[in-house]
């Protein structure tokens, strides 16, 4: 799997020469399967460039997948310019909820007065493929969902292909439990030996003490987590609205430092716009 972030910035897009290195778009990622199939997880403002480069490429057809329906993993949408190619085909799968919660949130988005224009006047073809609960697959990758602790709840994935594992958890706060949301030990058990694990990582622990229930996690939880899992290299996601290049830096720093006290076999990174990676 080939793998691109388009965006890694949490709450709200934000602009300025001090979020150059990281960026300023919210949450949407790309993958590549060994066939060529494309997967766009969530469609925050990262989407908007994604969607230059399909047309560019003329590339036509694609899977959406969303984790869940806060603004900040929808806002792109409607400026996703293959929406508005009559070439265009999309399956978008009915995650992170069954029955007709994705088509009801894309409807809804697309609808007076939230954008000029109307969900039927859309030039794309859209379809909807039943999804989450259950495992399904797109080609010859299988994704896995998973049950956010997170406000109004959403899923996180596991994408397995030849045997590779890629999980994503954003918005997902392992300091609480909330409503739908399951233990630290499930999560656990999920990212047991992953290949790369992108993990909601929003606050510092200092932070994290008056936001609890907010839907996120310290830094320091989820690397926790991902050394506990065992997993190969870990990505700190879902970067705070108000935090610079400088101060990220800082936390990955932390992050590598602790890395080396405690003797760990972990990659560390924080996520980037633009970062790739090969799992």
């Amino acid at each position: 799997m080939y793998i691109k972030c388009w965006g890694s910035r949490g709450s709200i897009p934000v602009s300025g020469k001090e979020f150059i290195k990281y960026g300023g778009d919210t949450t949407c990622l790309e993958i590549r399967s060994k066939n060529d199939d494309i997967i766009i997880i969530d469609a925050g403002t990262g989407i908007r460039r994604l969607g230059n480069k399909l047309i560019k490429e003329k590339r036509n057809h694609y899977n959406i997948i969303f984790t869940h329906a806060h603004w900040d993993h929808l806002i792109g949408f409607p400026f996703f310019k293959p929406l508005f190619v009559k070439e265009t085909e999309i399956t978008v799968y009915r995650c992170p909820f069954p029955g007709q919660y994705a088509e009801k949130m894309i409807t809804k988005l697309l609808a007076p007065p939230n954008f000029p224009k109307k969900y039927a006047d859309l030039s794309a073809e859209i379809v909807y493929k039943d999804g989450c609960p259950d495992s399904f697959e797109i080609g010859s990758v299988t994704i896995v969902p998973i049950q956010l602790s997170h406000p109004n709840g959403g899923s996180g994935y596991k994408f397995i292909e030849d045997g590779n594992t890629f999980i994503f958890l954003t918005d997902n706060e392992l300091g609480f439990t909330h409503p739908g949301g399951l233990e630290p030990s499930s999560y656990l058990e999920f990212c047991s030996g992953a290949d790369l694990l992108i993990h909601d990582a929003e606050y510092t622990p200092d932070e994290y003490k008056n936001k609890i229930e907010w839907g996120h996690s310290a830094y320091t939880d989820a690397l926790d987590l991902a050394f506990e899992a065992g997993v190969r290299r870990f990505g700190l996601f879902h970067i705070n609205q108000e935090r610079t290049d400088s101060e990220v830096d800082r936390i990955e720093e932390a992050c590598l430092q602790t890395i080396k006290e405690k003797k760990y076999e972990l990659e560390c990174f924080a996520v980037a716009w633009d970062m790739t990676f090969q799992v």
